[in-house]
């Protein structure tokens, strides 16, 4: 049916629902919409609006301002077919989270007009809405049949291509955005990011070079956006091993950039790729100057000047040392690769000074040294001898003569010591060096903290949970020992006591577990799934692996905010490594182990699922004499009535608390991503299929973006479906089944 031109009165209704919806007055708006759709001639209508105007307002759901022209003439343009008043109250319905009704009046709008293009963008963004990626991008493809050279749909087509690295067919809608637009700069960049990331440089570097062209910037003015392009220009260069081309680059508009230290970065990086050592050396140099704790400049400057002894090698460190007095890194990193006397020699002058200055990360510097066994025993030695001699005359050795050493010289020695041997597994020795420097100074909280360590090393996690809680008690207002003290707790499966040491630190007037769920604090949810996973408490268990699911889902849909605005603000370098991040995303540690503990726990319900609790009383109770099961069940009734009381208090307390935080987060949360399913720990423990783990030649359950291959040996092979590759191996001897009969 074709669109029919509502009547002036109708036209300004319709003019007040777009004005409702850019206000996010989604009620007004449907009285407006009802207004029109109760009149029979107008029921079903196809109104005018500006296809920008509604692709912007749906996706962000933010208020748009009107060009010009666009504000006195949109309701003229006859020369698009326009969504329909039933699309429009779809619109404002889904953004009210009523999805189902949404969808109907959107399909019932497109079943009256199925050649308007924007009613399938409308639907399109629908579909986008609930995540349905695939769909949408068919409804984009619907529309460009109908209007091919619609700059909004090729827009919003692009976002979904490039979110679902469908790479080949986002070049594509770039390409026809660029004949389209060729003046705008983000067709541009974003034709030549498509093939950046197709690894197609040499079109990439072409496209960017005309662009840069275009650009009207004095060689003597410093531009920001401009400088992120000549580096992001020089990034594809060195990608696609233009070394030359791109030390001469950098040279040439070294002025023009904002970051000078990438500049020197790159130079010495490319004069050494290049074999121009000499010239490296002397970049390197200078970078030291900047910053003489970088570790990598220190090996470029080695690579750059080639020592071929060791004395040459210690030299370099010799001379950087002796401008930089106070650097650590050059004392330290010759510990690396000299051993002998030599090793022993410097290592005494390292650390006399760190013991006397007082510095507690001294361990942690020097553990990369423990993998060996010579220098292990080296250190051994010289640190007992120091706790020996400081003992009886307080000096590093009884044959010095100089100025005696402080106390606290001699507690950090042993709080070295401690370290050491909790290390290599003496943990008897460790707790004897830790007590006594515990006796000496009872308030430092170091001491604590590692006594709680080592205790955790020893298996005794009560007890460093209990030594973790001392440390904190010392300093309530540092949040990283309340941190470690929380998840020492829950290592020892005390879960609400880790919940009340968190709620030091999270919200007032919100439990503890939803504050720290808001704040995506992950490490909190995998420890407390952990921990319920060893108290058998498996739905709590899965609700936290699910939460930390929804995170990283979350995560990588929260790209969506950055195709757009990196192009806009010209933020390409960090652009393109955002992509790269959310490719190998979900083999991160958090996801690793959330997904590990939903794995094994919906395994060992497969194998033992849970039985009916009202069941086993039933069977129970047939044992019971009549006056003994009334009892019983009087009892049950008492008790159950008790804990009803007093949960509704808890909760009376808790919704007055929470009631005008929670009502304005789930508003905030409805327009963005539309009400969520609620995690119900009972329903997740029993709601699972068992049919989804038989013992088949190969079957796959998915979970989340985790795939299960079990093979007939039981072997659970775990991958990355983005990437493909094996994650690990888990072994599960499944209990002998039928084969089901699968498609």
């Amino acid at each position: 049916m074709p669109s029919v031109p509502l009547p002036p009165k109708e036209s300004n209704l319709f003019k007040r629902i777009l004005k409702c919806y850019e206000q996010k007055q989604y009620k007004n708006g449907l009285k407006f919409c009802k207004m029109i759709l109760s009149n029979p001639k107008f029921a079903e209508h196809g109104g005018f609006v500006h296809s920008d105007q509604v692709s912007t307002l749906v996706q962000s759901n933010t208020p748009v301002q009107w060009d010009d022209e666009d504000q006195n003439t949109w309701w003229k343009h006859t020369s698009v077919n326009l969504p329909k008043t039933l699309a429009m109250k779809g619109l404002t319905l889904n953004c009210l989270g009523k999805k189902e009704e949404a969808y109907e009046f959107v399909r019932k709008g497109l079943r009256n007009d199925v050649k308007s293009h924007v009613c399938w963008h409308v639907y399109g963004l629908l579909q986008r809405s609930d995540k349905k990626y695939d769909e949408a991008i068919k409804c984009y493809r619907n529309a460009l049949k109908l209007d091919k050279d619609n700059l909004q749909i090729l827009r919003d087509l692009s976002l979904l291509q490039i979110q679902m690295r469908d790479l080949e067919g986002y070049r594509e809608t770039r390409y026809q955005l660029l004949q389209l637009r060729p003046t705008q700069r983000a067709s541009w960049i974003g034709y030549a990011i498509a093939y950046h990331l197709l690894k197609d440089y040499d079109m990439a570097l072409k496209l960017l070079e005309e662009f840069r062209k275009t650009q009207q910037i004095p060689p003597n003015k410093i531009d920001y956006e401009y400088s992120e392009l000549i580096l992001y220009q020089n990034q594809v260069m060195r990608e696609a091993d233009l070394f030359q081309e791109s030390l001469e680059h950098i040279e040439t508009y070294e002025k023009q950039i904002c970051d000078k230290l990438m500049v020197e970065e790159i130079k010495g990086e490319m004069l050494l790729k290049l074999g121009r050592l000499k010239e490296a050396g002397e970049v390197y140099k200078e970078l030291i100057e900047r910053n003489a704790e970088n570790w990598y400049y220190y090996e470029g400057l080695e690579k750059a000047l080639q020592p071929s002894t060791l004395e040459e090698r210690l030299q370099i460190y010799e001379e950087v040392s002796k401008r930089h007095p106070r650097a650590v890194s050059p004392r330290r990193l010759p510990l690396n690769f000299v051993s002998g006397e030599k090793f022993r020699e410097l290592l005494d002058k390292f650390l006399r000074v760190n013991f006397s200055k007082g510095c507690p990360p001294l361990f942690t510097t020097l553990k990369s040294l423990y993998y060996n066994p010579e220098k292990v025993s080296t250190i051994q030695e010289l640190v007992t001898g120091y706790e020996t001699s400081l003992k009886t005359c307080d000096l590093f050795s009884t044959c010095e003569n100089g100025e005696k050493e402080p106390p606290t010289t001699l507690l950090w020695v042993r709080y070295f010591l401690a370290q050491h041997f909790d290390k290599l597994g003496q943990c008897s020795l460790a707790l004897d060096y830790i007590n006594t420097a515990i006796a000496s100074t009872p308030t430092l909280i170091e001491l604590f903290y590692l006594k709680a360590k080592i205790y955790k090393h020893v298996g005794n996690l009560k007890e460093a949970a209990k030594w973790m809680d001392e440390a904190q008690s010392l300093d309530t207002a540092d949040r990283f020992i309340n941190s470690k003290c929380a998840k020492y707790m829950l290592r020892a499966n005390m879960v609400k006591d880790a919940e009340e040491m968190c709620s030091k630190f999270t919200r007032e007037g919100t439990s503890a577990m939803e504050n720290l769920n808001e704040m995506q604090c992950m490490w909190f949810q995998t420890e407390c799934a952990a921990a319920y996973q060893r108290l058998g408490k498996y739905g709590d268990a899965l609700k936290k692996c699910h939460e930390v699911e929804r995170h990283f889902f979350e995560i990588t849909d929260d790209q969506f905010d950055f195709h757009t605005y990196c192009m806009r603000k010209m933020t390409l370098r960090a652009y393109v490594d955002l992509l790269r991040l959310e490719d190998v995303l979900r083999k991160h540690a958090f996801y690793f182990k959330a997904a590990r503990s939903a794995i094994e726990i919906y395994l060992k319900l497969h194998d033992n699922p849970l039985t009916n609790e009202s069941k086993e009383q039933e069977v129970n109770s047939e044992n019971l004499s009549a006056k003994e099961l009334k009892k019983m069940l009087s009892k049950q009734r008492r008790a159950q009535k008790k804990a009803k009381l007093e949960e509704e208090r808890k909760h009376a307390e808790r919704e007055r608390q929470q009631k005008n935080q929670k009502k304005k987060r789930d508003e905030e949360e409805e327009e963005t991503s539309g009400p969520r399913e609620e995690l119900i720990p009972e329903k997740l423990e029993r709601n699972h299929n068992p049919s989804l783990l038989p013992l088949l030649p190969e079957c796959t359950l998915k979970w989340y973006g985790i795939g299960i291959y079990l093979t007939e040996t039981g072997v659970v092979i775990i991958c990355n479906n983005n990437t493909g590759e094996i994650q690990f191996l888990f072994s599960h001897p499944l209990k002998q089944a039928k084969k089901s009969k699968t498609k």
